[in-house]
């Protein structure tokens, strides 16, 4: 800053008061001179600060402008940069040019207060401030270049991080852009260099090295793959082979054969353009075509002619795009099953000890998900008045039941949904959507116990939509109990093509216990059930006794099931009446409880026949440890539980030579009889021998150890769950394209789902095929006991209340559309 100093003055000296007078009014000019410079400078000051901070204000709303632009392009972009916030622009406390301006103002006020100071004789004093005020300016402006110059340090170093990040991730430094860019930069260098005719020009860009390489470029990217030249497309006899043997589910359920089917397609690929075909084939000849190698040349012949012509499919045409993404390291396994424990059925009780042995692994988390049934129909159903005022109460009794049993703590959670029970089928039927108790965060495998079953008047979600895989499990012939009723042959026919439609549309995967079931689509047969361990200690400490000289089996022959007559009471009734003098002398008892007890114990009396009645109990209880004959006659069991129980205790089984009876067979304590009178000699051998003792193999076969890990190997669900890449593809379903033909069987099944979720949400077509009335949606009963939100107050908010349970105590969760689960524990 410019010293001040102002310029002498000079003034006439005066005598007496006129030199009193005239110094008092020097000093009042003098102060007032003073005064207004200041206020000139102060104003100047605020000025200059005014500036300053509507300056700082106007780069406050830019930054605040260009971060918010920021902020909303980096929602899109797929990396981030460092936030620019208001704190990274600061202004000082204190402008520095204010404290170098003190020390010059105090140098002023010494000069006009020192006795050397005269001022001029002049009325008017002028004072040249340019000075001072070219100080501030020079000092604002510098302020404001460091201003300036941080704030383009600091979009400089945002803009280098922005374009290092892009660069990362190839969308300015790709390398196609360089090579353009650098063609770009020649062409102008060759058009610069050559100073010719607007056509010469045309011609050297037309004949460039640039010109020439994006020629090639585009005929690279348009022109048909080498392959694809020559490749002729369908002909008429292929499209229809390819056709009929995509349709030859549905043309199995309408009643044409799978062989039939085959028979059609060789016949076409017989014709035309498919001598293409015929040559790729071992000889060339056409009359030994095999129908594998047929099937493999007819899937290349599709796939070359969709790759010649590029064509793109965009997935399903029924399914459900979406699958859910799951949380956590481990899979989810839903077992839902149509019984529940006490009642002592098939499909109470092996459904349990599943979902037990898939939870011993750890692998994944289970769920088991049961009937709920309301106190009138627990009556009809459990046995000895047995009922349960909640949930919570029967849930602690089937896993006391089942630790009893297993030897070990069992972690895995029970659910339950709404079912009835019907009289007319003695069966539990759902009640409402039953995959909506599974929340959607849970949905990954489903393993549907009786999938027909469950599904025959199913309406909601389709269940291969929801989950990520579907395992049907087989467990009843309900055909041959359908042909014992009235008009059974004709109610047979429509079940089996029902039960084909359900299964087919709600299934990828159909394991049959036995070949006694009817074949259904993507089905094997595979018996994936064991027995319960208790049954196996049993058989080891009978032969530990036998091999001490204890005698082991001091009674004859029993028969245990439920007492209705499709359970083996009509065959066992006629077998034993027919050769009553056969088995005179020959006490059978029976055990078993059912709606045709009364009946049945009757016709014996009637018959005369030597058979004595008892009320029905577990099959491990000890009155029933010492008979050495099981006999079984039932033809209508797809896998007879109770005769599995009687190999693992060491005991002689005799049974019909059956299909549902072939995995027994390989047990040399088996005893099978074709006819009447082998039944006769097959009784009579077991009652004069004693059984063989089970080898270490044998009882590892009846185990549920052997049983999981059978399941596992053929419901595809060991590959399922050790293959993670599996997930990611069914999470990515329907987002990508894929090159390959539409699948007309999926889009088959998916139309059957549809027309079957139709058919199903109407009550008079529900009623008419035998549904319980009103069973579309649960009822009043049933929200009351599940604490569940009414059906219509579901379809508005989407919401459902489930009872659940865990180590943090009993509660409910809360599921809401988009699959977040709200929990509270009591």
């Amino acid at each position: 800053m410019i010293n001040f100093r102002p310029p002498e003055t000079r003034t006439r000296p005066s005598v007496g008061s006129s030199s009193s007078s005239s110094s008092v009014v020097t000093a009042e000019k003098a102060l007032s001179f003073i005064s207004k410079g200041w206020q000139e400078v102060r104003s100047s000051a605020d000025a200059d600060l005014q500036l300053i901070k509507n300056r700082a204000n106007k780069f406050k709303n830019l930054a605040d402008r260009e971060l918010e632009n920021f902020i909303n392009s980096a929602s899109i972009s797929p990396f981030a940069v460092p936030a620019i916030t208001a704190s990274t622009i600061t202004a000082p406390a204190e402008i520095d040019f204010v404290k170098k301006l003190r020390p010059k103002l105090s140098e002023i006020r010494r000069a006009y207060s020192s006795s050397e100071f005269k001022w001029p004789s002049q009325g008017k004093l002028r004072i040249d401030l340019s000075a001072i005020k070219n100080a501030i300016v020079a000092e604002v402006e510098e302020e404001e270049e460091e201003e300036k110059e941080r704030e383009r340090e600091i979009w400089r170093k945002w803009r280098c991080d922005r374009l290092k990040e892009e660069r990362h991730f190839g969308e300015f430094d790709w390398e196609p852009i360089r090579t353009f860019k650098t063609r770009l930069k020649e062409l102008e260098v060759e058009l610069k260099g050559s100073r010719s005719s607007p056509a010469e020009i045309f011609e050297v860009i037309k004949n460039s090295e640039f010109v020439g390489k994006v020629k090639s470029s585009l005929k690279s990217i348009c022109k048909e793959p080498e392959e694809a030249k020559g490749v002729p497309p369908l002909d008429v006899p292929e499209l229809l082979a390819y056709l009929v043997r995509q349709s030859s589910p549905f043309l199995d359920q309408i009643g044409i054969r799978r062989d039939i089917s085959e028979k059609i397609v060789e016949s076409l690929c017989s014709k035309g353009h498919s001598k293409l075909l015929l040559n790729s084939l071992p000889g060339g000849g056409s009359s030994l075509i095999d129908g594998e190698i047929m099937n493999d040349e007819l899937d290349l012949r599709i796939a070359s002619v969709l790759q010649s012509t590029g064509h793109c499919y965009d997935g399903g045409f029924w399914g459900d795009s979406t699958k859910q993404n799951l949380e956590g390291d481990k899979r989810h396994v839903a077992i839902v099953t149509t019984a529940s424990l006490p009642w002592m059925t098939g499909t109470a009780v092996n459904p349990l000890f599943r979902a037990a042995y898939l939870a011993k692994s750890e692998k994944q988390n289970v769920t088991l998900l049961v009937p709920w049934l309301c106190k009138s129909d627990q009556e009809l159903v459990y046995p000895n008045q047995l009922t349960f005022s909640s949930p919570e109460a029967q849930e602690l009794y089937i896993r006391n039941w089942l630790e009893e049993r297993i030897g070990f703590k069992a972690d895995f959670k029970i659910s339950f949904y709404p079912g009835k029970f019907s009289k007319e089928r003695r069966s539990i039927l759902p009640a409402g959507d039953t995959s909506q108790f599974i929340p959607s965060r849970d949905a990954d495998i489903a393993i549907l116990e009786e999938p027909e079953h469950l599904n025959w008047y199913h309406h909601g979600k389709r269940w291969t939509n929801k989950f990520n895989h579907v395992v049907g499990i087989v467990h009843t012939n309900y055909l041959e109990y359908i042909k014992r009723e009235k008009n059974g042959a004709l109610q047979a026919f429509f079940v089996k093509h029902i039960n084909n439609w359900v299964t087919r549309a709600y299934c990828d995967k159909v394991l049959r216990l036995s070949a006694a079931t009817q074949d259904l689509p993507r089905s094997l047969v595979c018996n994936v059930h064991g027995v319960n361990p208790k049954f196996l200690k049993i058989g080891e400490k009978a032969a530990a006794d036998r091999q001490s000289g204890q005698k082991v089996f001091s009674k004859g022959a029993y028969f245990l099931g439920k007492m209705v007559w499709a359970k083996g009471y009509r065959e066992l009734i006629d077998l034993l009446s027919k050769h009553k003098t056969e088995f005179d002398g020959f006490n059978l008892d029976v055990f078993g409880n059912g709606e045709d007890a009364h009946e049945v114990q009757s016709t014996a009396k009637r018959l005369n026949l030597n058979v004595n009645f008892m009320n029905g109990r577990d099959h491990a209880d000890d009155s029933l440890h010492g008979y050495k004959v099981f006999i079984n006659p039932s033809i209508s069991d797809v896998l007879c539980t109770a005769t599995a129980e009687a190999l693992a205790m060491g005991k002689f089984v005799v049974c019909a030579d059956h299909p549902s009876n072939e995995f027994f067979q390989e047990f040399p304590n088996c005893l099978t009889y074709k006819t009447p009178e082998d039944f006769v000699a097959k009784v009579e051998k077991a009652m004069s021998s004693e059984p063989q003792p089970l080898t270490p193999e044998e009882q590892y076969k009846l185990s549920w150890e052997a049983a999981t890990q059978r399941f596992m190997k053929y419901s595809d669900l060991e590959k399922v769950l050790s293959d993670e890449t599996s997930l990611d593809r069914r999470r990515r379903k329907g987002m990508g394209k894929s090159v390959s033909m539409p699948n007309l069987e999926d889009m088959v099944d998916g139309a059957l789902a549809f027309t079957h979720n139709c058919l199903t949400g109407n009550e008079f077509l529900r009623s008419c095929t035998g549904a319980i009335p009103r069973t579309r949606d649960y009822d009043k009963q049933h929200c009351n006991d599940l604490h569940l939100l009414p059906p219509q107050d579901v379809r508005k908010t989407g919401c459902l209340l489930i009872l659940s349970s865990n180590a943090n105590g009993l509660g409910f969760d809360a599921v809401s559309p988009a699959g977040v689960v709200y929990r509270i524990y009591t």
